[in-house]
């Protein structure tokens, strides 16, 4: 019997990887059906669009809430969102609301929901004048949105 090496192992693995990459993509949906809804909006609020989930499909609308939160800090920027009836945005929904709202946006740097790891210290901000993503300490000081999510 023959040894089987390190490197025999990951040729394998990435023979196995091309496979399902292959398989997934045959059994993609050829059509996507968004069932319909009326999306109502409050006064001042704007909507955004559609967000895709992790397998692709449409998962939820998202409106964009009037108001804005300057110099806050990650955790006063939550509570914030909170009081306003909404979340801080997802890091997708921050690209979605940047090509679709950014006349909506000042041209600074915006919070995320998001945390670079747990108990790291740094979440995920935004700059709606560049489109940079980048990892900010916490304790900084940045702006904020609101946004609410209606499930599709």
């Amino acid at each position: 019997m023959e040894a089987v090496t390190l490197e025999d192992i990951k040729k394998r693995q990435d023979e196995l990887a091309q496979m399902i990459s292959a398989f997934e993509a045959k059994n993609r949906p050829s059509e996507i059906v968004v069932p319909h809804r009326v999306v109502t909006l409050r006064p001042g609020e704007r909507y955004a669009g559609i967000i895709l989930g992790d397998d692709g499909m449409p998962s939820h609308h998202l409106v964009l809430l009037p108001g804005e939160a300057d110099e806050v800090n990650w955790k006063d920027a939550q509570a914030w969102a909170e009081q306003m009836g909404g979340e801080l945005p997802h890091r997708c929904e921050q690209e979605l609301l940047f090509a679709n709202m950014r006349d909506e946006f000042a041209s600074d740097w915006y919070w995320s929901n998001a945390q670079h790891a747990f108990g790291s210290g740094c979440a995920w901000c935004k700059n709606f004048g560049s489109g940079d993503l980048y990892l900010s300490h916490e304790t900084i000081k940045l702006r904020a949105r609101a946004v609410r999510r209606l499930p599709i």
